[in-house]
């Protein structure tokens, strides 16, 4: 039940960090997409381990298989499978988690609720699964653009160091042009500097990426409980590690009056613009036509090589200093993961408006 995402444009993931593989069946894609194996693979290749110095060194080449759905570079409208196959999997490094609970992590409360896990790398709850979102992401992004959407993430801030970023002009080149994804370039030296030192002294470190949605059309959503920033909120809310989410002026907007906070309205040629965006491209649930803006918080990795207390299964107090190899910081692989989700959240609430109101 957990597993699957969407209403009309409908996802389900599976696998886990250490079995054969992990994936995602697509369900409701609409058909003749031009889509390739080379599209989606561009998308899996920025949210893989091993890619730089500040990632988990774990060497996967993340190749997807397209086993269903897709006929001569074009969807058929029937499910999409997609497989990724793991391959570099070292179960010896979590012998001593298979009793041993790590702090913060998904360990304790997986027993709790199935009185059986996984230990191996994390199984369900590792960050692996999102393999699965993003290849979905990418064809959802196919769909999106072909009405113009435009969906850009980086790192906005890692610990409190926070990056002077335009979100109406910032490009992908730009989010791609280091190895921490923040196009702020002299900030990005710093915060990889930070990643940096934080891992040698085996630790980590959490931050904020922000995610700014483009040329959406007006009148995606739909009150009142599944209004637009509700779903945002819940899909990114569901990738691991995150702990808070905004949407425009979000938390700041509580220390504004009312007449500092509305957007005002005014006439662009006859189509109906905001001078601000403390909405956040959204009013009332649903899209406005201005520009998205969602931030998200990310926690630091809770798994880490500095000894920690903790307790076993059986109750008993004992240390841990975890093995493994672990992201010093997860926001730089976390970028193309915020942006599957929205993109996903978006063509699911297109292909409603449209099923719905038409156009």
């Amino acid at each position: 039940m957990g597993s699957t995402f969407g209403h009309l444009f409908r996802i389900s993931t599976f696998g886990e960090s250490h079995g054969g593989g992990v994936g995602v069946v697509v369900d409701g894609c609409p058909p003749l997409i031009e889509i390739s194996p080379q599209e989606i693979q561009f998308e899996l290749d920025r949210r893989r381990p091993g890619q730089s110095k500040i990632t988990t060194p774990r060497n996967e080449a993340d190749q997807c298989e397209i086993l269903s759905g897709v006929f001569e570079g074009k969807t058929l409208g029937t499910p999409i499978a997609i497989l990724v196959r793991n391959k570099d999997q070292r179960s010896q490094d979590y012998t001593e988690m298979a009793t041993t609970y790590r702090p913060s992590h998904a360990d304790a409360t997986y027993d709790a609720k199935y009185g059986i896990r996984n230990w191996q790398g994390g199984g369900r709850s590792s960050a692996r699964e999102t393999i699965g979102r993003v290849a979905a992401g990418a064809i959802a992004k196919k769909i999106l653009r072909e009405s113009g959407v435009e969906i850009i993430a980086y790192v906005k801030r890692i610990k409190e160091l926070e990056g002077a970023i335009d979100p109406n002009t910032v490009t992908l080149e730009q989010v791609e042009s280091n190895i921490v994804r923040c196009p702020d370039s002299d900030c990005a030296d710093r915060m990889v500097d930070l990643i940096e030192q934080i891992g040698r002294q085996g630790d980590s470190v959490g931050g904020v990426v922000e995610c700014v949605a483009r040329h959406v059309p007006k009148g995606l959503g739909e009150p009142v409980f599944d209004r637009l920033e509700a779903d945002l909120a819940k899909a990114v809310m569901s990738l691991p590690a995150t702990k808070g989410f905004e949407i425009g002026s979000g938390f700041a907007g509580t220390l504004m009056t009312g007449s500092e906070h509305n957007d005002e309205f005014y006439s662009d040629n006859g189509e109906i613009r905001t001078v601000t965006n403390r909405s956040g491209g959204v009013q009332g649930g649903i899209s406005n036509g201005e520009n998205i803006l969602i931030r998200i918080a990310f926690k630091p990795t809770a798994t880490i090589r500095k000894e920690q207390r903790t307790v076993n299964e059986e109750g008993q107090e004992v240390t841990l200093a975890a093995k493994g190899r672990h992201d010093p910081c997860v926001l730089p692989r976390a970028v193309p993961m915020v942006e599957a989700m929205v993109a996903l959240v978006l063509c699911d609430h297109l292909l409603r408006q449209r099923g719905q109101c038409g156009g």
